[in-house]
């Protein structure tokens, strides 16, 4: 028995031994790599065997900064007209392509002429009637007239004498307003354009009866040049539109969702006189010239409304701005090219840049790529974009 506890007793010893080797042997190898890695601090500009970070930066620059208002706008026609017969009868044929540009005046339709040709006709021969008979009426109403003073007639004939003349006029003058009648009705029948303006779809098609006035428009047209771009505002800047509109005309850029390199500019042409009380906003309209038609009714657009400009602002790019739980900031990087965390108050942002009011001077530099590897002294290294690099590789190559 105690040869067998001896044994246990050198068993224990042995294992332990063997545990505090390995710890040391764990211990000893990180130093190892360290020794072997760099020997004794930050050569080659590494700061506690950390690399520097490759980040990109610009510098905050000094300009003028546009104030801008955006919105989701939607186009509308200047004017939109309902084209529609103004008397009946069969269409005998359209004198346009839909979707087509038309002059005022220019024609559109042809209704069939013959039954309005009929009727002008009627109505001339039936003033030619009433002329002749009134030419009579007229002069035995003068006959008369000599013979009441002379006694041969009584004053009563004379007065239906002139009374049966006078009718015959008024018989004539309706005529002539009957003829007139006639000849609009046949004029109608030639529908023309009333504004400039580009057609839509053809509604009815020749062959077809209409009706004077019907319900059914027989084409719509749209001015679309001019155009109007129709977008809302919350009514707390209501103070600053007015403002600007005191000062001057107000410029309004627009653009086609996802195609922003083609703006077009126009002016802002109205504000609505009350505020909408469902939704809290003002409707404000600009008007384009739209002179290429690219603009259509019912298009939605991205809307830049410049209500004023700011003068030597200092501005970052918009990557530069980070958030955290003090607030808004930026990382700079100083001349030694150590990283730093600057608190920023912001302004407006415009094309892709935002106004610093405090926290940054003009020239400082400021990170925009490679964040997530910086900390406040870290060190970094500042390489050039990538659509930079590329440039000065093409440049380098050619």
């Amino acid at each position: 028995m105690s040869n067998q506890r001896r044994f246990r007793r050198r068993s224990r010893r042995g294992r332990s031994s063997c545990s505090i080797l390995g710890a040391a042997a764990v211990l000893a190898f990180p130093c190892f790599l360290l020794s072997g890695c760099g020997g004794d601090g930050a050569e080659g500009g590494r700061a506690g065997g950390i690399p520097p970070a490759p980040v990109v930066a610009r510098p905050a620059e000094v300009r003028d900064v546009p104030v801008l208002l955006k919105a989701i706008g939607t186009v509308e026609a200047m004017r939109s007209v309902e084209v529609r017969a103004r008397v009946g009868g069969e269409l005998a044929r359209a004198a346009f392509e839909p979707g087509a540009d038309v002059r005022r005046d220019d024609l559109l339709f042809v209704i069939d002429p013959r039954p309005y040709e009929a009727a002008l006709r009627q109505a001339e021969a039936d003033s030619a009637r009433d002329a002749a008979r009134s030419v009579a009426a007229e002069a035995t109403a003068r006959r008369y007239a000599d013979l009441v003073e002379k006694g041969y007639v009584t004053l009563q004939q004379h007065d239906e004498a002139v009374a049966a003349s006078e009718a015959a006029k008024a018989t004539v003058r309706a005529d002539a307003a009957a003829a007139l009648l006639a000849r609009l009705d046949l004029e109608f029948c030639r529908i023309r354009s009333p504004i400039d303006g580009r057609t839509g779809d053809l509604l009815v098609h020749p062959g077809n009866l209409v009706r004077a006035n019907d319900e059914q428009p027989l084409v719509v047209i749209h001015q679309v040049a001019p155009a109007y771009v129709a977008f809302t505002a919350a009514e707390k800047r209501l103070p600053e539109i007015e403002s600007g509109a005191g000062q001057g005309t107000l410029r309004v850029r627009a653009s086609v969702p996802g195609d922003s390199s083609a703006s077009r500019e126009g002016e802002l042409a109205f504000i609505d006189n009350a505020v909408d009380e469902a939704t809290g906003t003002i409707l404000l309209k600009a008007v384009f010239p739209n002179e290429d038609r690219s603009l259509r009714p019912g298009q939605f657009v991205e809307v830049a409304l410049t209500l004023s400009v700011r003068r030597g602002a200092t501005v970052v790019p918009a990557e530069a701005i980070q958030s955290g739980q003090q607030g808004t900031y930026v990382f700079t990087i100083g001349p030694d090219s150590t990283a730093a965390i600057r608190l920023v108050s912001i302004g407006p942002r415009s094309d892709g840049e935002v106004v610093i009011e405090s926290g940054v001077e003009p020239g400082e530099l400021v990170v925009v790529e490679g964040h997530l590897r910086l900390f406040p002294g870290a060190k970094a290294v500042v390489r050039p974009a990538a659509g930079a690099a590329r440039e000065a590789g093409g440049e380098a190559a050619r």
